[in-house]
């Protein structure tokens, strides 16, 4: 399903992904020649190209990319080349660097040869002769790369593609249409000689024997369907493609889709931590696009931009559609896609949902209302992201080091298909409070909403967005009485040790904290009252009215009702009322 998906995306984007045989490829630099081949400088200027497809270099085989490639095949240098002459270098290093220079040898060889070759196939080409020309002229290439302006810039960028273009035109020669009419793919080379049928068409076929390759994370080489040789993939004398048969044009159609959907400037993707996420509809219509945009600014940031901004108007957008007001085809279909690189060998699927466009909308309008939650000042926000979400509970805040693994995808599975959130998500926001003995407008939302969709059999009431003075579940009645005691002592002595002091301990053995705060509370209501007694009565006419539902102040309370604890104490900083009374 999730090839079939692919295959219909690329079909779906039109002129937007490459044909085949071609894909977008990033050039860092440019070689800027004249007709003769004399260099006129190198620009390094990083703009996507469309060119020959990749060749899907594997071993120790040299195999250079149709007229563009990266710095060791294109002028035979790279890092060690630099660093093989520096004082002072190991051993260890010298030989590690010269088997690197001899492996640039056989690759800028390897480029050189298919340029010849090129030039006796195509005699007349006045472009491939001026690549030719540049190759004669100019036998020191480092010492030409040395004295460019952008020198420092180059000697950090080895990895980067590099290619050629004529003085004075705009496209360069990689991704001219004469020039590419040249390139030559393998196919009729394979050692395939079954016909098989597609499974992704349906249709026979002679399958390509390994998938392409496809830059995710910091791998550059992983692939979304891979078989190893002899790794336990084989059955029935079948090896590698052939355990997953698939056309040439099907296995290209699904790769270029995969590409532009994780692209750097993609708005089809979102990442967390090392997680990264593509989403699409299943066509191309104005709504569809609407809820794709609308998916990307909810999730696809991070501390850089504030979805908040955007939020009226995507959630008016995912009602419309909801509700039936924005026209849509009942089958549109909309595909989350999760992934990681486990290795440097293949992609791993974290996540995958399909569903249709409606009801996704209706999933993501109940985590808004899951979610939102009182603010604590004029200008925070009542939604939480994703990224803040996974932020809010990872130690330090550092959601890529920090974050266990399995939660992002956990956490994206409730919001998508509206599911309980996580236990693991609440036990960490619950460690996450008392480890910074505060609770903030995203651990209120977290609990909230856990415990709101959690199925609870003891039937505790549903807890409200701001301060809710019926509910009387002990927890939240104790959260509740602690902020009161906090806000009093800070009145009197401009001060809050109670929630350093006794936060933690309050919410899990209420019975064992609350009588010392209480005694406390009472000293601070008489400083208070010297100098305010109004604003004395009310924080004691608060604790009074609290107290009167309390029964008895519980042993301990379980984990739910902890999470309770502190979002009672939350609201009840949040309250209205608090401020009016200080002002």
């Amino acid at each position: 399903m999730i090839l079939k998906a692919l295959y219909d995306y690329y079909h779906r984007s039109g002129d937007n992904v490459a044909p085949l045989g071609l894909e977008y490829k990033e050039i860092g630099f440019i070689i800027v020649i004249d007709k003769d081949g004399n260099l006129c400088r190198i620009e390094d200027n990083p703009v996507k190209k469309l060119v020959a497809k990749t060749n899907g270099r594997t071993g120790t085989k040299s195999l250079p990319n149709h007229l563009w490639d990266n710095f060791s095949y294109v002028l035979g240098i790279s890092n060690a080349t630099i660093h093989i002459n520096d004082e002072g270098l190991k051993p260890e290093k010298e030989a590690e660097y010269k088997k690197e220079i001899a492996k640039n040898v056989r690759n800028h060889s390897a480029f050189l040869e298919y340029i010849n070759d090129l030039c006796s196939q195509y005699p007349y080409d006045e472009d491939l002769k001026a690549v030719a020309n540049f190759y004669i002229s100019n036998k020191d290439v480092l010492s030409l790369l040395q004295k460019a302006d952008n020198w420092d810039n180059i000697k950090k960028n080895f990895t980067k593609n590099i290619s050629f273009l004529i003085q004075g035109e705009t496209q360069i020669i990689a991704e001219k249409e004469s020039v590419l009419s040249y390139y030559k793919t393998d196919e009729g080379k394979t050692d395939f000689s079954r016909i098989c049928v597609c499974l992704v068409t349906g249709e026979k076929c002679q399958p390509v024997k390994t998938f392409t390759k496809i830059q995710l994370g910091k791998f550059s080489d992983t692939k979304l369907v891979s078989f190893q040789k002899n790794q336990g993939y084989d059955s029935y004398g079948k090896e590698q493609g052939n355990n997953a048969p698939m056309s040439k044009s099907a296995e290209f159609a699904i790769a270029a889709a995969l590409k532009k959907l994780i692209d750097y400037n993609s708005h089809n993707k979102f990442t967390v931590g090392l997680r990264t996420y593509a989403f699409w509809a299943s066509r191309k219509n104005e709504v569809n696009m609407q809820i794709e945009e609308s998916v990307y600014s909810l999730f696809g940031w991070e501390e850089k931009d504030n979805p908040d901004s955007k939020l009226e108007n995507i959630t008016q957008i995912f009602k419309s559609i909801y509700n039936g007001n924005k026209p849509i085809q009942t089958d549109d279909k909309f595909y989350i896609l999760g992934m990681f690189a486990a290795n440097k060998a293949r992609i791993a699927i974290s996540y995958w949902n399909e569903t249709t466009v409606k009801e996704f909308a209706g999933k993501l309008l109940l985590h808004f209302e899951d979610m939102e939650i009182i603010t604590s000042g004029d200008k925070r926000p009542n939604y939480c992201s994703l990224y803040a979400i996974l932020k809010a509970v990872s130690l330090k805040e550092n959601i890529k080091e920090n974050c266990p693994p399995s939660l992002p995808d956990a956490v994206v599975k409730s919001i998508f298909q509206g599911l309980p959130y996580p236990v693991s998500l609440f036990q960490a926001c619950v460690c996450r409070i008392r480890a910074k003995q505060s609770v903030n407008i995203v651990h209120a939302a977290i609990i909230k909403a856990y415990l709101n969709r959690l199925n609870d059999n003891n039937n505790n009431k549903k807890l409200d967005i701001m301060l809710d003075k019926d509910n009387q579940n002990q927890g939240y009645l104790c959260g509740r009485l602690f902020a009161v005691m906090e806000n009093l002592q800070y009145a009197a002595n401009k001060q809050d040790t109670i929630r350093s002091s006794y936060l933690n301990a309050a919410s899990s053995t209420p019975s064992a904290v609350f009588p010392t705060i209480l005694k406390l509370s009472n000293s601070h209501y008489s400083k208070l009252a010297k100098d305010k007694k109004g604003l004395a009565n009310f924080f004691d006419d608060q604790k009074k009215e609290i107290i009167a539902l309390i029964q008895d102040f519980p042993n301990t309370l379980n984990l739910s009702d902890q999470g309770r604890f502190f979002l009672g104490y939350y609201h009840q900083k949040c309250h209205r009322d608090n401020k009016e009374a200080e002002e």
